[in-house]
């Protein structure tokens, strides 16, 4: 495993985490200085990928390019903290590990490889569903406070439904992971081990 030198990326915007700018937002120099040391930590780490060969430097590079885009992300929410933003941050985030992670899947053949490409997926939804459901219940929550108490539990309804349909969105991906498990077995034995799939996850 590449590990990528991140400390830069981390300078730049541990300012963008703490409690204040996450409220308030970094001011506008700071944006620009934490762009620059992304650039220059993402060109340096890119570098580092050169020495590697195979898929080990298609590793690296994704790790690169990765972390690049996550900081960016990162960054960009402190400038303009929001739900919205935060919620973006972190679908750039599951996004460069699902990158990442198909890229190490390609060091395995066959079932394997469909299985840990089904695996790296449903990570990434799993992920990508929490941070949507966090979003809808801070903007709802956010709503709420500035309207009446039927605008409250209006908000804590929203804020369940963003729950619940999060949980359906795992539940399906998942599903599809044990899906693909089950292409290892023939006949009977794979149709067995749908069913049991299927009454696992309440799939119709």
């Amino acid at each position: 495993m590449t590990q990528l030198p991140i400390n830069v990326i981390t300078l730049a915007i541990s300012l963008a985490f703490s409690a204040g700018a996450m409220a308030q937002g970094i001011s506008k120099n700071d944006y620009r200085a934490g762009k620059d040391a992304i650039a220059a930590e993402y060109k340096a780490a890119k570098a580092g990928c050169a020495s590697l060969s195979g898929n080990r430097s298609d590793i690296c590079i994704a790790e690169a390019r990765g972390a690049e885009k996550v900081a960016m992300a990162d960054l960009e929410a402190s400038y303009k903290p929001s739900p919205k933003t935060r919620y973006q941050a972190r679908a750039v985030k599951a996004d460069a590990d699902l990158v990442v992670a198909k890229e190490r899947c390609d060091d395995m053949a066959g079932n394997a490889k469909d299985v840990c490409v089904k695996e790296a997926t449903a990570a990434a939804i799993s992920a990508k569903a929490d941070a949507k459901a966090q979003m809808k219940t801070s903007e709802a929550n956010t709503s709420a406070r500035e309207k009446t108490a039927d605008a409250r539990n209006e908000a804590n309804d929203k804020a369940a439904i963003a729950r619940k349909d999060a949980n359906a969105e795992k539940l399906d991906a998942q599903y599809s992971v044990a899906k693909e498990k089950c292409d290892v077995y023939a006949d009977s034995a794979r149709d067995y081990c749908l069913e049991r799939a299927k009454a696992r996850f309440g799939a119709s």
